[in-house]
Order: C-alpha cells, then sequence, then structure tokens
C-alpha cells in the first residue's frame, strides 16, 4: 500500500515515527486506519471523538499542531501508544491536516525526540507535502472505490436480468409486456412447422427471433441461413436463392446450390422480403407449396425440405394493394405474423440493454467506463427511431469518446442531438413533415435540462431526398424524362444520375404511366 510506504521511509529516512493516518467515518468519529510502527492494538486503541485530543482538534480546525513535549500538554491524550513504551526522553508529536480542495479529509501525525537537531519546521514542511500526496492517493482509492462498486452494481443488474429471462439465452434482453407477448408468439409457433412472418421496423431484432424459433424448433440441428433480399443485386438474388447449373450463364464455371437448398433440414430465414422482385416471388411461391426449386438454367425440380421464416419493415398489406407483392404469396408467408415492437414501446428494458451494450463496448474495446448520474434516464426517455441497432451504436459510441471512463449527461446529450440530424432516409420513429419535404420525430425529443439548453438547442431539420422510398410526385415526370433522355433511353444510367435504382426507376414510370406495368425490358436496359 503506497500510504504504508510512505509512513515507514518517515521512519527509516528521517526519524519521524510511528506515523499513522486518521480518518473519519460518516459520523465524524475518527480511527487510525493506515500506521507504521504501531501494534494492532494500538491501532484498535486510536479511536477519537468529533473534536477531541489533538488529533481532533486539527481535523476541526485544519491547523497544524507542534506537541514539543507530548508530557506537558493536556490535549495530548496518549491513548494509542502508553507513555510507558516511549523513549524515557522527551518526545515531540506533530500533526497535519490532510486537505482536500482546503477541506481537512483526515490527520497525519508522527512522533519524533525533542532533543534531534533539525527544526520543527522542516519537519512540520516534510509531514505537509507528504499530507498532500496522501491526499490524492486517497481520493484515487475513493473514485477506484466508487466506480468499482457501481460497475459491480450494473453486473449484477446485469446476470440479475440474464437470469431472470429464458429468453436472454438465445440473446433477446428484456421485461417489457410488449417485448414477452412477441417472445411467447415465437416460442408458441417455434415447434412446429408454419410459415412465420415477422414485422417491425428496422433494428427491432428479427433476425434474433427468427434464430430463437430455429433453436427452439425440431429442426435446431439442422442449418440456419440468414439473407437479406434488399442487399443483394436483383439480378444476382435468383441464383443466391435458388443456385445455378454449370454454364447456365456466362461465369457459371460450375453448380452452385442456392441458400434455399443449402438450408434444407433447417431454417432459411429471408430479410426485407418485401424488396424481392416481382418474378421471384413466384418461384419463391413455389418453394412454399411444393418443396421444390429449380435451379437457374436447370430443368428438373429439386426437392427440398426448408422452413421459412421471412420478415419485413414494410407494410405488406399496402404492396400488396399497389400491386407490388403477390397476394398468395402474402397469405403463404402470413401463416402466423409476429410484431416485434419498436424500443420506444418497450418500457424499462432501455435500461438492461444500455448496460448489455456497455458490457460488450468495453470488452471490444477494452475500456472500463460507465454511465454517469442520469444518462440512463435520458437514453430511456429518448424516441430511438433506429430502435436496438440504434442504441447499441449510441453506447459504444459513447465509449469510445469519453475521456475519463464516465460517461457524463452532456456526453449523450451531444450524441443525440447528432442522431436527430440524420435525415437520410425516413426510418420507423419518423413521418413526413406536413409541407412533405422534410422529416420530422414521431414523438417530441425529452426536455434538456435547464444548464444544459444553451448548448443542447437542436438543429434544425433537414431536406430528405425521398427517392430511395416507394413514394412518387406527379411532378416527377419530366425529371425522369431528361433523365433518360440524357442516358440516351438506359434506364440503369438514368437510374444512376437521379440517385436510385433501377428498380425505382421502373416503379416511378409505371406509376407515373410512362411504362406499362408488363412491359419486357431489352437486355441493355433501354426501355
Amino acid at each position: 500500500m503506497a500510504i504504508n510506504g510512505i509512513l515507514r521511509l518517515m521512519s527509516q529516512m528521517v526519524g519521524l515515527n510511528r506515523g499513522r493516518v486518521v480518518l473519519p467515518d460518516d459520523s465524524g468519529h475518527m480511527s487510525i486506519q493506515y500506521a507504521y510502527g504501531l501494534t494492532a492494538l494500538e491501532r484498535q486503541r486510536g479511536q477519537y471523538a468529533p473534536g477531541e485530543g489533538v488529533t481532533g482538534r486539527v481535523m476541526r480546525t485544519g491547523q497544524t499542531a507542534v506537541i514539543q513535549n507530548i508530557d506537558d500538554e493536556p490535549l495530548y491524550l496518549t491513548r494509542a501508544v502508553e507513555r510507558t513504551t516511549l523513549p524515557q526522553e522527551t518526545v515531540s508529536f506533530l500533526a497535519v491536516p490532510i486537505l482536500h480542495d482546503n477541506v481537512p479529509m483526515g490527520v497525519l501525525g508522527a512522533h519524533r525526540l525533542r532533543k534531534r537537531k533539525r527544526a520543527f519546521s522542516r519537519d512540520v514542511t516534510l509531514l505537509r507535502v507528504l499530507a498532500t500526496f496522501i491526499a490524492q492517493i486517497l481520493r484515487m482509492n475513493a473514485l477506484i472505490e466508487e466506480k468499482t462498486a457501481r460497475l459491480a452494481d450494473e453486473n449484477r443488474a446485469l446476470k440479475q436480468a440474464l437470469d431472470d429471462h429464458t429468453e436472454g439465452a438465445h440473446g433477446i434482453l428484456g421485461d417489457s409486456p410488449a417485448l414477452k407477448q412477441a417472445l411467447r408468439q415465437a416460442l408458441h409457433v417455434a415447434p412446429t412447422q408454419a410459415t412465420v412472418l415477422l414485422s417491425g421496423e428496422s433494428g427491432t431484432g428479427k433476425e434474433r427471433f427468427a434464430r430463437m424459433v430455429h433453436i427452439s424448433s425440431a429442426r435446431c440441428d439442422g442449418p440456419f441461413i440468414a439473407i437479406n433480399c434488399a442487399a443483394i443485386p436483383e439480378n444476382l438474388l435468383e441464383s443466391e436463392l435458388f443456385g445455378h447449373e454449370k454454364g447456365s450463364f456466362t461465369g457459371a464455371v460450375a453448380l452452385k446450390k442456392g441458400v434455399v437448398e443449402l438450408a434444407s433440414g433447417g431454417t432459411l430465414f429471408l430479410d426485407e422480403i418485401g424488396d424481392l422482385a416481382f418474378d421471384l416471388q413466384s418461384k419463391l411461391l413455389h418453394v412454399l407449396e411444393k418443396q421444390l426449386i429449380k435451379r437457374v438454367g436447370g430443368v428438373k425440380d429439386v426437392p427440398v425440405d426448408v422452413r421459412i421464416i421471412a420478415a419485413t419493415h414494410k407494410n405488406l398489406q399496402k404492396a400488396v394493394n399497389e400491386g407490388r407483392f403477390r397476394i398468395d404469396l402474402f397469405y403463404r408467408l402470413n401463416v402466423f405474423p409476429i410484431h416485434l415492437p419498436p424500443l420506444r414501446e418497450r418500457s424499462g428494458d432501455v435500461r438492461s440493454l444500455a448496460r448489455h451494450f456497455l458490457q460488450a463496448a468495453n470488452q471490444e474495446f477494452d475500456r472500463n467506463t460507465m454511465f454517469g448520474a442520469g444518462v440512463l434516464e435520458r437514453l430511456e426517455h429518448y424516441n430511438w427511431p433506429g430502435n436496438i441497432r440504434q442504441l447499441e451504436n449510441v453506447v459504444k459510441r459513447a465509449v469510445l469518446v469519453t475521456q475519463d471512463g464516465q460517461i457524463k449527461l452532456e456526453d449523450i446529450i451531444l450524441i443525440l442531438r447528432h442522431e436527430a440530424n440524420i435525415g437520410e432516409h425516413l426510418e420507423a420513429g419518423m413521418a413526413l413533415s406536413p409541407s412533405g419535404g422534410g422529416v420530422a420525430l414521431a414523438a417530441p425529443p425529452m426536455p434538456v435540462p435547464p444548464e444544459m439548453r444553451e448548448t443542447t438547442r437542436p438543429a434544425p431539420l433537414q431536406p430528405v431526398n425521398l427517392r430511395g422510398y416507394n413514394w412518387v410526385r406527379e411532378d416527377e415526370a419530366q425529371e425522369l424524362l431528361d433523365a433518360l433522355k440524357q442516358a440516351r433511353g438506359n434506364k440503369t444510367r438514368a437510374a444512376m444520375a437521379l440517385g436510385m435504382t433501377a428498380r425505382q426507376l421502373r416503379y416511378r414510370m409505371v406509376k407515373l404511366g410512362l411504362m406499362d406495368g408488363g412491359e419486357s425490358e431489352a437486355s441493355n436496359g433501354k426501355v
């Protein structure tokens, strides 16, 4: 211990013997906490009431005490060390306050022989310097103990959350009624062979639910394969799903099995099913009805045994009404629908999730960061348009930017302020502004504390490019035609110039009457 080392050097190098550090408890009573040259019994006897004796007076007044002769000083109590154990000559006692921000937090005291030729002022100066070091050590120890205790509390809370919920084994944390309802539905349907359709906003944990259904089913020993239908180019998705025969197209140098075939005997999770091209929808319907596939370039059906779990953040019923999704496929997928609640509807779950993400981020980045006062409350009242994925991102960012190992409320408010500036998409928790040209939060932000209002004024809402979504304006027609003219009729190039995909361009052209919905396309992408 560093303090014990200081007391030892005081005795061995300068003859300031029987050094002790006396600290108060919550009631103000003082006791010897660190010592060198004192027996266990002497340390135990060193107890002082507030203001009692020389030590108590130094603590109360913050002034240094120099007792030239302990035998002549009535305030010196001879309580810890009996006089008979001291040298039979004049013994002095020095005591200085241990200060933090000029407030006494303890007392450093020691004996010395009066006859030493060294001036008392030199010993007092030395003790004051050492008391400054001891004060820093005590403060550091207190901070470490406080942070350790808080981290232990958070770990206990997280462990309790994991122990309390069997669903924790599937990586799904939470205790809210909305989440429990979704979990009950998922576990109820898991043992069956029914197709499941998971709906809900982006970032609500659809793949985790799909894995839970798979693990809880009789197919748990089979493969679980997940694929995002929106993440793969349309011209490659058919091969990815159903595979291809050797030589079926340029580059097909060998037979390749698709994910439907690879998932046979297990479960296939199709995320963002609402983005599946119309012609592929009929082929997926064939899988659901017949458990047969036909590889690209193939002539025979290949039997499969696969359970399909689909997921979407879009309104498939609206897509059916608009002719963008097959009604027969919708009913095949919608055998057992489960809605996953957004984070803002999962009352109380933000705290347990935030603690979990904090622990994971500390491990990932080799940090020992904790939440400061008010942080969890602020996180709990945020709207979370990006749901669990956004919460995880915010916690990770907070761990990386914090400087002293404690995430402060102002850090979180600044991060959430930056999050509110994201206007690149109309996502969960957001809606069109009345003018149609921008976005607005679906729920008002939590009030900012008065002391932080000047630095946390929300940024103005930014206009949004809506081209990435199926939202068509009547005045777009001329813009589309001009782009096609510039691209000499090549839709792919025109779409790139407009900042959209070819599929989105075709959809707009159909909706605006510029192209027949069943019109075939030339291989070069021209209209």
